[in-house]
Protein backbone atom coordinates (compact mmCIF):
# COMPACT_ATOMS: atom_id res chain seq x y z
CA UNK A 1 0.00 0.00 0.00
CA UNK A 2 1.18 3.64 -0.66
CA UNK A 3 1.42 5.09 2.37
CA UNK A 4 4.92 7.07 1.94
CA UNK A 5 4.38 10.50 0.64
CA UNK A 6 0.54 11.12 1.26
CA UNK A 7 -0.90 14.33 1.16
CA UNK A 8 -4.58 14.08 1.81
CA UNK A 9 -6.74 14.82 -0.55
CA UNK A 10 -8.22 17.74 1.50
CA UNK A 11 -5.05 19.42 2.26
CA UNK A 12 -2.68 21.54 1.34
CA UNK A 13 -0.88 21.41 4.74
CA UNK A 14 -1.42 20.65 8.36
CA UNK A 15 -2.03 23.52 10.36
CA UNK A 16 1.08 23.48 12.46
CA UNK A 17 3.24 22.97 9.05
CA UNK A 18 3.42 19.06 9.11
CA UNK A 19 5.44 17.77 6.84
CA UNK A 20 3.28 16.47 3.54
CA UNK A 21 3.33 12.79 4.13
CA UNK A 22 0.44 11.91 6.81
CA UNK A 23 2.82 8.84 8.34
CA UNK A 24 5.39 6.31 7.07
CA UNK A 25 5.41 2.70 6.77
CA UNK A 26 6.86 2.11 9.41
CA UNK A 27 3.84 3.36 11.83
CA UNK A 28 1.62 1.63 10.36
CA UNK A 29 0.11 -1.89 12.75
CA UNK A 30 -2.48 -4.06 10.51
CA UNK A 31 -4.73 -5.47 13.27
CA UNK A 32 -8.23 -7.73 13.19
CA UNK A 33 -10.69 -8.11 15.53
CA UNK A 34 -12.62 -11.95 16.09
CA UNK A 35 -15.61 -10.35 17.45
CA UNK A 36 -19.09 -10.01 15.90
CA UNK A 37 -18.91 -6.04 15.67
CA UNK A 38 -15.65 -5.81 13.32
CA UNK A 39 -15.65 -9.23 11.76
CA UNK A 40 -14.17 -9.00 8.33
CA UNK A 41 -12.90 -5.65 9.22
CA UNK A 42 -9.27 -4.91 9.05
CA UNK A 43 -7.80 -1.92 10.98
CA UNK A 44 -4.53 -0.02 9.73
CA UNK A 45 -3.02 1.62 13.03
CA UNK A 46 -1.07 4.84 12.07
CA UNK A 47 0.56 7.60 13.36
CA UNK A 48 -0.44 10.92 11.65
CA UNK A 49 2.24 13.71 10.64
CA UNK A 50 -1.12 15.87 9.95
CA UNK A 51 -4.82 16.65 11.24
CA UNK A 52 -6.19 19.52 11.06
CA UNK A 53 -6.61 19.90 7.13
CA UNK A 54 -7.51 22.46 4.63
CA UNK A 55 -10.20 21.97 2.05
CA UNK A 56 -9.36 23.12 -1.19
CA UNK A 57 -10.31 26.77 -2.58
CA UNK A 58 -12.50 25.15 -5.17
CA UNK A 59 -14.45 23.00 -2.43
CA UNK A 60 -18.18 23.52 -2.09
CA UNK A 61 -17.65 23.01 1.46
CA UNK A 62 -18.68 25.96 3.81
CA UNK A 63 -15.79 25.26 6.04
CA UNK A 64 -12.14 26.04 5.87
CA UNK A 65 -10.66 22.97 7.82
CA UNK A 66 -11.46 19.29 8.94
CA UNK A 67 -10.37 16.92 11.25
CA UNK A 68 -10.70 13.19 10.00
CA UNK A 69 -9.31 10.70 12.38
CA UNK A 70 -10.36 7.87 10.35
CA UNK A 71 -10.37 6.74 6.36
CA UNK A 72 -12.43 4.25 5.15
CA UNK A 73 -16.04 3.62 7.24
CA UNK A 74 -17.20 1.03 8.15
CA UNK A 75 -21.26 2.46 7.52
CA UNK A 76 -20.84 1.13 4.28
CA UNK A 77 -23.01 3.42 2.28
CA UNK A 78 -23.38 3.11 -1.47
CA UNK A 79 -23.15 6.23 -1.94
CA UNK A 80 -20.36 7.60 0.18
CA UNK A 81 -18.21 10.41 -1.92
CA UNK A 82 -15.35 9.55 0.06
CA UNK A 83 -15.11 5.85 -1.43
CA UNK A 84 -12.67 7.15 -4.08
CA UNK A 85 -9.92 8.09 -1.25
CA UNK A 86 -9.31 5.22 -0.84
CA UNK A 87 -7.20 5.05 -4.33
CA UNK A 88 -5.01 7.46 -2.55
CA UNK A 89 -3.74 4.84 -0.84
CA UNK A 90 -3.61 1.86 -3.36
CA UNK A 91 -7.09 0.45 -1.40
CA UNK A 92 -10.24 -0.96 -2.91
CA UNK A 93 -13.04 1.85 -3.22
CA UNK A 94 -15.52 -0.45 -2.82
CA UNK A 95 -15.35 -3.58 -0.08
CA UNK A 96 -11.94 -2.07 0.86
CA UNK A 97 -13.42 1.03 1.48
CA UNK A 98 -16.22 -0.52 3.95
CA UNK A 99 -14.09 -3.39 5.67
CA UNK A 100 -10.24 -1.67 5.49
CA UNK A 101 -10.21 1.21 8.08
CA UNK A 102 -7.07 3.26 8.57
CA UNK A 103 -6.82 4.80 12.34
CA UNK A 104 -4.78 7.41 13.26
CA UNK A 105 -4.05 6.36 16.57
CA UNK A 106 -2.36 9.59 17.50
CA UNK A 107 -5.19 12.02 16.33
CA UNK A 108 -6.07 13.56 20.21
CA UNK A 109 -2.27 14.56 21.37
CA UNK A 110 -1.51 15.13 17.70
CA UNK A 111 -4.43 17.78 17.08
CA UNK A 112 -3.84 19.45 20.52
CA UNK A 113 -0.70 20.47 19.16
CA UNK A 114 -1.58 21.50 16.37
CA UNK A 115 -4.01 23.94 17.59
CA UNK A 116 -1.24 25.03 20.19
CA UNK A 117 0.94 26.06 17.39
CA UNK A 118 1.81 29.66 16.09
CA UNK A 119 0.50 29.33 12.77
CA UNK A 120 -3.68 27.83 13.95
CA UNK A 121 -5.61 31.01 14.07
CA UNK A 122 -8.53 29.33 15.90
CA UNK A 123 -10.41 28.58 12.75
CA UNK A 124 -14.25 26.57 12.79
CA UNK A 125 -13.01 23.05 12.05
CA UNK A 126 -15.47 20.53 10.72
CA UNK A 127 -15.78 16.88 11.55
CA UNK A 128 -17.98 14.01 9.94
CA UNK A 129 -17.26 15.52 6.75
CA UNK A 130 -15.53 12.74 4.82
CA UNK A 131 -16.07 9.62 6.63
CA UNK A 132 -17.70 9.40 9.85
CA UNK A 133 -16.08 9.75 13.06
CA UNK A 134 -18.58 8.03 15.25
CA UNK A 135 -18.16 4.91 12.91
CA UNK A 136 -17.88 2.03 14.75
CA UNK A 137 -14.22 1.60 15.07
CA UNK A 138 -14.52 4.57 17.28
CA UNK A 139 -16.10 2.37 19.68
CA UNK A 140 -13.27 0.63 20.29
CA UNK A 141 -10.52 3.36 19.81
CA UNK A 142 -12.02 5.95 21.58
CA UNK A 143 -10.69 8.74 19.65
CA UNK A 144 -13.35 11.33 19.55
CA UNK A 145 -13.34 11.81 23.73
CA UNK A 146 -9.58 13.07 23.20
CA UNK A 147 -10.87 15.28 20.34
CA UNK A 148 -13.63 16.65 21.76
CA UNK A 149 -11.26 17.28 24.76
CA UNK A 150 -8.75 19.73 23.00
CA UNK A 151 -10.51 21.36 20.89
CA UNK A 152 -12.58 22.26 24.38
CA UNK A 153 -9.53 23.09 25.48
CA UNK A 154 -8.47 25.66 23.27
CA UNK A 155 -11.93 26.91 22.80
CA UNK A 156 -11.94 26.03 19.20
CA UNK A 157 -15.38 26.55 17.50
CA UNK A 158 -16.06 23.13 15.83
CA UNK A 159 -19.29 21.00 14.25
CA UNK A 160 -20.04 17.19 14.10
CA UNK A 161 -22.08 15.53 11.48
CA UNK A 162 -23.33 11.92 11.93
CA UNK A 163 -25.13 8.67 11.53
CA UNK A 164 -23.50 7.21 14.59
CA UNK A 165 -25.43 6.59 17.85
CA UNK A 166 -21.91 6.71 19.88
CA UNK A 167 -21.82 10.63 19.86
CA UNK A 168 -24.07 10.15 22.62
CA UNK A 169 -21.31 9.22 24.51
CA UNK A 170 -19.82 12.38 24.50
CA UNK A 171 -22.24 14.60 25.79
CA UNK A 172 -20.67 15.63 28.27
CA UNK A 173 -17.99 17.26 26.19
CA UNK A 174 -19.96 18.43 23.92
CA UNK A 175 -21.75 20.39 26.79
CA UNK A 176 -18.40 21.53 28.19
CA UNK A 177 -17.26 22.97 24.82
CA UNK A 178 -20.32 24.89 24.28
CA UNK A 179 -19.59 26.68 27.23
CA UNK A 180 -16.63 28.28 25.63
CA UNK A 181 -17.05 28.50 22.02
CA UNK A 182 -19.31 27.48 18.68
CA UNK A 183 -20.68 23.53 19.02
CA UNK A 184 -22.77 22.76 15.61
CA UNK A 185 -24.03 19.16 15.60
CA UNK A 186 -26.55 17.33 12.90
CA UNK A 187 -27.50 14.10 11.84
CA UNK A 188 -27.71 12.64 8.76
CA UNK A 189 -31.03 11.17 8.15
CA UNK A 190 -32.02 11.15 4.26
CA UNK A 191 -35.68 8.73 4.20
CA UNK A 192 -37.25 6.23 6.81
CA UNK A 193 -37.59 3.39 4.17
CA UNK A 194 -36.33 0.80 6.71
CA UNK A 195 -35.71 -1.59 3.24
CA UNK A 196 -34.15 1.09 1.56
CA UNK A 197 -31.60 1.75 4.38
CA UNK A 198 -30.99 -2.11 5.20
CA UNK A 199 -29.70 -2.15 1.32
CA UNK A 200 -28.27 1.36 0.84
CA UNK A 201 -26.65 2.31 4.34
CA UNK A 202 -25.86 -1.62 5.59
CA UNK A 203 -23.48 -0.33 8.50
CA UNK A 204 -25.11 2.26 9.91
CA UNK A 205 -28.11 2.89 13.03
CA UNK A 206 -31.46 2.71 11.59
CA UNK A 207 -32.71 5.87 10.54
CA UNK A 208 -35.36 6.36 14.05
CA UNK A 209 -32.36 5.52 15.78
CA UNK A 210 -30.18 8.12 14.43
CA UNK A 211 -33.48 10.83 15.13
CA UNK A 212 -33.77 9.57 18.81
CA UNK A 213 -30.07 10.74 18.65
CA UNK A 214 -31.67 14.34 17.83
CA UNK A 215 -34.42 13.94 20.64
CA UNK A 216 -31.84 12.46 23.33
CA UNK A 217 -29.37 15.95 22.61
CA UNK A 218 -32.77 18.33 22.80
CA UNK A 219 -33.46 16.77 25.77
CA UNK A 220 -29.87 17.80 27.35
CA UNK A 221 -29.84 21.48 25.87
CA UNK A 222 -28.28 20.42 22.96
CA UNK A 223 -29.91 21.79 19.42
CA UNK A 224 -29.17 19.58 16.59
CA UNK A 225 -29.68 20.05 12.86
CA UNK A 226 -30.87 17.31 10.51
CA UNK A 227 -29.21 17.05 7.17
CA UNK A 228 -31.58 15.34 5.28
CA UNK A 229 -29.38 13.58 3.14
CA UNK A 230 -28.91 11.83 0.45
CA UNK A 231 -32.33 12.13 -1.20
CA UNK A 232 -32.46 9.27 -3.73
CA UNK A 233 -34.35 10.10 -6.79
CA UNK A 234 -36.86 7.36 -7.32
CA UNK A 235 -36.37 5.78 -4.41
CA UNK A 236 -37.01 8.66 -1.43
CA UNK A 237 -38.09 11.32 -3.46
CA UNK A 238 -42.12 10.67 -3.49
CA UNK A 239 -43.66 14.32 -1.71
CA UNK A 240 -45.18 11.08 0.94
CA UNK A 241 -41.58 10.16 1.51
CA UNK A 242 -40.35 13.66 1.89
CA UNK A 243 -43.53 14.53 3.98
CA UNK A 244 -42.73 11.42 6.07
CA UNK A 245 -39.04 12.18 6.92
CA UNK A 246 -39.88 15.78 7.59
CA UNK A 247 -42.89 15.16 9.98
CA UNK A 248 -40.41 12.52 11.74
CA UNK A 249 -37.47 15.31 12.37
CA UNK A 250 -40.00 17.78 13.62
CA UNK A 251 -41.26 15.59 16.31
CA UNK A 252 -37.52 14.59 16.83
CA UNK A 253 -37.27 18.51 17.99
CA UNK A 254 -34.30 19.07 15.13
CA UNK A 255 -33.83 22.65 14.91
CA UNK A 256 -33.51 22.90 11.29
CA UNK A 257 -33.70 20.19 8.37
CA UNK A 258 -31.59 20.47 5.17
CA UNK A 259 -32.53 18.97 1.94
CA UNK A 260 -29.56 17.34 -0.11
CA UNK A 261 -30.02 15.84 -3.22
CA UNK A 262 -27.46 12.52 -4.23
CA UNK A 263 -24.61 12.95 -5.80
CA UNK A 264 -22.34 10.18 -7.45
CA UNK A 265 -18.34 11.30 -7.78
CA UNK A 266 -15.91 9.18 -9.52
CA UNK A 267 -15.49 5.98 -7.11
CA UNK A 268 -19.35 6.24 -5.89
CA UNK A 269 -20.84 6.48 -9.01
CA UNK A 270 -19.17 2.99 -9.75
CA UNK A 271 -20.17 1.49 -6.78
CA UNK A 272 -23.61 2.90 -6.49
CA UNK A 273 -24.49 1.60 -9.95
CA UNK A 274 -23.25 -1.68 -9.16
CA UNK A 275 -25.80 -1.89 -6.31
CA UNK A 276 -28.82 -0.30 -8.40
CA UNK A 277 -28.36 -2.76 -10.98
CA UNK A 278 -28.42 -5.64 -8.42
CA UNK A 279 -31.38 -4.10 -6.21
CA UNK A 280 -33.27 -1.46 -8.43
CA UNK A 281 -32.01 -3.24 -12.24
CA UNK A 282 -35.18 -0.70 -13.54
CA UNK A 283 -33.75 2.57 -12.06
CA UNK A 284 -30.49 2.36 -13.99
CA UNK A 285 -31.57 3.79 -17.37
CA UNK A 286 -33.53 6.71 -15.41
CA UNK A 287 -29.91 7.41 -13.54
CA UNK A 288 -27.82 7.53 -16.84
CA UNK A 289 -29.93 10.03 -18.48
CA UNK A 290 -30.39 12.02 -14.90
CA UNK A 291 -27.16 12.10 -14.03
CA UNK A 292 -25.62 12.03 -18.03
CA UNK A 293 -24.01 15.51 -16.85
CA UNK A 294 -21.99 14.76 -14.25
CA UNK A 295 -21.86 14.06 -10.60
CA UNK A 296 -24.82 16.37 -9.39
CA UNK A 297 -28.69 15.33 -10.58
CA UNK A 298 -29.99 18.57 -12.35
CA UNK A 299 -30.70 22.14 -10.94
CA UNK A 300 -34.11 22.00 -11.70
CA UNK A 301 -34.48 18.63 -9.75
CA UNK A 302 -32.64 19.59 -6.95
CA UNK A 303 -34.91 23.22 -6.43
CA UNK A 304 -37.66 21.06 -6.81
CA UNK A 305 -36.93 18.47 -3.68
CA UNK A 306 -35.74 21.74 -1.69
CA UNK A 307 -38.63 23.82 -2.25
CA UNK A 308 -40.93 20.75 -1.40
CA UNK A 309 -38.66 20.15 1.74
CA UNK A 310 -39.00 23.47 2.84
CA UNK A 311 -42.96 23.83 2.63
CA UNK A 312 -42.88 20.91 4.41
CA UNK A 313 -40.68 21.73 7.00
CA UNK A 314 -42.60 25.73 7.38
CA UNK A 315 -46.11 23.51 7.98
CA UNK A 316 -44.59 21.46 10.73
CA UNK A 317 -42.81 24.38 12.60
CA UNK A 318 -38.88 23.94 11.50
CA UNK A 319 -36.73 25.68 8.75
CA UNK A 320 -33.56 25.38 6.63
CA UNK A 321 -30.13 26.35 8.62
CA UNK A 322 -28.61 29.91 7.73
CA UNK A 323 -25.96 29.15 5.67
CA UNK A 324 -22.09 29.84 6.66
CA UNK A 325 -22.47 30.71 10.99
CA UNK A 326 -21.30 28.51 13.33
CA UNK A 327 -24.40 27.89 16.05
CA UNK A 328 -23.48 28.46 19.37
CA UNK A 329 -25.05 25.82 21.83
CA UNK A 330 -25.51 27.61 25.02
CA UNK A 331 -26.22 25.60 27.98
CA UNK A 332 -29.49 26.40 28.20
CA UNK A 333 -32.15 25.11 26.51
CA UNK A 334 -32.68 27.74 23.52
CA UNK A 335 -30.66 27.12 20.90
CA UNK A 336 -29.79 29.24 18.01
CA UNK A 337 -30.30 28.22 14.08
CA UNK A 338 -28.23 25.35 12.76
CA UNK A 339 -25.78 26.41 9.67
CA UNK A 340 -25.79 25.10 6.55
CA UNK A 341 -23.60 23.82 3.49
CA UNK A 342 -24.13 24.37 0.13
CA UNK A 343 -27.53 23.64 -1.49
CA UNK A 344 -26.14 21.39 -4.14
CA UNK A 345 -23.34 19.07 -1.99
CA UNK A 346 -23.93 16.11 -0.21
CA UNK A 347 -23.26 15.56 3.13
CA UNK A 348 -21.68 18.75 3.81
CA UNK A 349 -22.00 20.16 7.29
CA UNK A 350 -23.51 22.58 8.78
Amino acid sequence: MRWENLTDEAADGGAGGAPPALFGTAAVVTRTFDTPEFRGITFHEVRARSLVNRVPGASRMAFDWTVNPYRGCSHACVYCFARKTHDYLDLDTGRGFDSQIVVKVNAPELLRRELAGRRWRGEHIAMGTNVDCYQRAEGRYRLMPGILAALRDSANPYSILTKGTLILRDLPLLKQSAEVTNVGVAVSVGFLDEELWRTVEPGTPAPRRRLEVVRTLAEHGIGCGVLMAPVIPFLSDSPEQLRATVRAVARAGATSVTPLVLHLRPGAREWFTAWLERHHPHLVRRYRTMYAGGSYAPKWYQRRITRQVHEYATELGIGPSAPGVARRIEPAPEPGADPDGPENTQLTLL
